[in-house]
């Protein structure tokens, strides 16, 4: 028996396909870089090493125990321990993106901190695998603790992620509770975990606020370079300054500007708007929502995508092309569904329609005050509402629009509404210009969602279990043809 000789065979096989994942009882990791490796010593129980940029791993070789083209088991030794491990190379169908390692690396990473942290749980299932089926994102770890008798579902997002990850991190960690609850092995968890990066919960102070209490949410921070998590209190995440933008500003950079601009609004009156942005000092102008133009500082820019060229007497022809273009083909009735004008920007479009007349969504609504968009500053980002109204017995009203499937939907008007529930609280609706002559309800808001009937995500009902009782839902469901005129198939 050649032991150190058949390896040697083996390794080469398994390695010369590409790229490969090495799994042992302390995790798995993927190597960054192409795997290099030696065998040397006593062909009876040789030594092994993998090095790669990302790994280096030294293993005193017992036995092979399975040997395929794809998959390579040995019975290893590691220096100080005394009973033999399992040591795994997985050969894998397609070499993984560096985000994928790195996510997997923190994966393993967060493993041995929650060791360290909670020294009384137990990791019982922890993964970064998407679940597709149950709407699971890969780009999140997630497990479960246990500790006693009782619990925990657990989520970390990684650093570096997104804005979007971020914020949608909440989403994907109820979706998990939800899932894991429906294991009879977990049916009973205690609490749901959530781990950000350090200093970032204040992201989702919006959110947060906008659970119902009877969640058992724990929120930490990870510090990533000590290893080490913090508590945060939800319920006094992102206390930081949000204001509105008093609606006085806007008028007057729409009167600074409409002079410039009224030729431009009188080429296409019925599908142009003007829309005053404070926070950028710009006025954008949108053909049934797709920006084409904006005046800023005096001057106007027209064009699309990121495409802009300064409107001159020698272009103004280019311009008058660009709205014929956007009256062929940004049409309801346009022949070519599949031309960038007609697919551009299609929530903003839905919105274009339902701003014409709140009403057609619901009569409730009144059709005289109604706000396209509303800036907050909190946690040094703005956010836009996408419609900010009243009923006709004086109550706000929010309208959040999707034109597509998107299962962060409620968790973001959860966000928007307890913003507007914090500045109606304040007073700063009539402060700030908004609803004028009008006294507002002290009751909370209405939250209306709305989107195609068929595009609302399956997982929106079991997420709007988890949200804050006072807030009041009315689900509406569009036509699919929304672009020729809304039609309310469901209002519930």
């Amino acid at each position: 028996m050649n032991l150190a000789g058949d390896l040697r065979n083996t390794l080469q096989v398994i390695l010369a396909r590409g790229a490969v994942e090495i799994r042992d009882p302390a995790g798995r990791v993927t190597p960054a870089s192409p795997v290099s490796w030696e065998v040397r010593g006593a062909s009876e129980k040789p030594l092994l090493h993998l090095w790669a940029e990302n790994c280096n791993v030294t293993r005193r070789v017992l036995a092979i125990t399975h040997s395929a083209e794809d998959r390579l088991a040995l019975a290893v030794e590691r220096f100080g321990r005394l009973k033999p491990e399992r040591l795994e190379i997985i050969s894998l169908p397609f070499a993984r993106g560096a985000k994928d390692i790195s996510r997997e690396d923190f994966c393993d990473r967060l493993r041995r901190i929650l060791a360290e942290q909670f020294p009384d749980e137990t990791i019982e299932k922890i993964s970064v695998a998407a679940d597709l089926e149950h709407s699971l994102s890969g780009i999140y770890t997630r497990g479960i603790l246990r500790r006693g008798s009782s619990s925990i579902a657990f989520l970390a997002v990684p650093e570096g992620e997104s804005q979007d990850a971020l914020e949608s991190s909440i989403t994907y960690a109820l979706l998990w509770l939800e899932r894991s609850r429906q294991s009879a092995r977990f049916a009973h968890l205690a609490a749901l975990r959530l781990i950000v990066p350090r200093g970032k919960s204040d992201v989702l102070a919006g959110r947060l606020r906008g659970l119902d209490g009877r969640v058992a949410l724990q929120v930490y921070e990870l510090d990533a370079s000590s290893e080490t998590l913090a508590p945060v209190n939800p319920r006094e995440t992102g206390n930081v300054a949000s204001s509105l933008v008093p609606r006085r500003e806007s008028q007057l950079l729409l009167d600074r500007a409409i002079s410039a601009i009224a030729p431009i609004l009188a080429m296409a009156p019925d599908f142009i708007r003007a829309h005053a942005l404070p926070q950028t000092r710009e006025v954008v102008l949108r053909f049934l929502g797709l920006a084409f133009a904006r005046w800023q500082e005096d001057k106007i820019y027209f064009g699309t995508d990121s495409v802009w060229q300064e409107l001159r007497p020698q272009n103004q022809g280019a311009l008058k092309q660009l709205i014929a273009n956007l009256r062929s083909f940004r049409n309801p009735l346009s022949t070519d569904l599949r031309h960038p004008l007609y697919r551009a920007q299609a929530e903003r479009w839905m919105q274009s329609l339902v701003c014409q007349d709140v009403s057609r969504i619901d009569i409730a609504l009144d059709p005289v005050y109604v706000y396209e968009q509303v800036f907050a500053q909190v946690a040094r980002q703005h956010s836009v509402l996408d419609l900010l109204c009243v009923t006709r017995t004086k109550r706000l009203a929010i309208l959040e629009l999707k034109a597509t499937e998107n299962l962060d939907l409620p968790l973001q008007a959860a966000d928007y509404w307890s913003r507007i529930r914090w500045h109606q609280q304040q007073g700063d609706f009539a402060r700030y210009g908004f609803f004028p002559a009008i006294e507002l309800q002290p009751a909370p808001p209405l939250v209306y969602l709305i989107a195609p009937a068929l595009r609302f995500h399956p997982t929106t009902d079991s997420l709007l279990l988890y949200l804050s009782p006072e807030m009041e839902m009315i689900r509406v469901g569009l036509a699919e043809n929304w672009r020729r005129g809304l039609r309310v198939m469901v209002r519930q």
